[in-house]
């Protein structure tokens, strides 16, 4: 990148910050991007990407590990482990099941478990994206945890319009804007057309008002 273009993405989203009046609470800086003749009615087109962002999201990330024995054990930097047993008692209770599904951003799970998992839970995992990441038995989840808590997922469904976190108001503009242009070079480069599949695109805090980007 151009140091331009650099210095245009830190005047973006220094201007998005310093617009948005002050909250009570820690706000998300997002980014609202508009997309353009792409037909989001064929599954193949549209976005669905991890992104794990540079200077990471500003905030805690939950992560959820379903396991057993030896990976159970590794699995100590995870918010909850839940063992196979468990399984059963949020398949059998489907507003435990939505608790747990948005009380976590990110789940991993052994991978001979995901054939249980998917039956017993896709329901709910599924449409919210939250379906688990597997792993090999018994392996290490310590990296993939520390990953996950900087990646973020985007997610176009059918509309033309989707959001996707780039970090929160207390971080350094220049780290906002790092995250924002490395994310959207990936989202670029799974467009068909890139730039030209880009209606426009914004950046705002989570009540402020938005300043374009693109």
């Amino acid at each position: 990148m151009s140091r331009t273009a650099e210095k245009k993405t830190i005047e973006t989203v220094r201007k998005a910050l310093e617009t948005a009046p002050e909250r009570k609470f820690k706000e998300t800086v997002e980014v609202s991007v508009n997309l353009r003749d792409v037909d989001l009615s064929v599954p193949k087109n549209r976005l669905d990407e991890e992104v794990v962002l540079p200077k990471g999201r500003g905030k805690s990330i939950r992560v959820c590990v379903f396991g057993s024995g030896e990976m159970a054990q590794k699995a100590r930097t995870a918010d909850l482990v839940i063992q196979p047993q468990e399984i059963e008692s949020y398949a059998g209770d489907k507003k435990k099941a939505k608790k747990l599904a948005r009380s976590f951003d990110f789940f991993i799970a052994e991978a001979p478990l995901m054939p249980v998992i998917g039956k017993r839970l896709g329901v709910v995992f599924g449409p919210r994206g939250k379906m688990p990441r597997p792993v090999p038995p018994g392996s290490d989840p310590t990296a993939q945890i520390n990953s996950m808590r900087s990646t973020v997922r985007v997610r176009s469904r059918d509309k033309r319009t989707f959001h996707a976190p780039i970090g929160t108001r207390d971080m350094a503009p220049e780290d906002i804007a790092e995250n924002l242009d490395f994310l959207m070079r990936r989202v670029l480069v799974k467009l068909e057309r890139g730039r030209f599949n880009i209606q426009s695109a914004y950046v705002k805090t989570t009540m402020g008002p938005a300043v374009r980007y693109l």
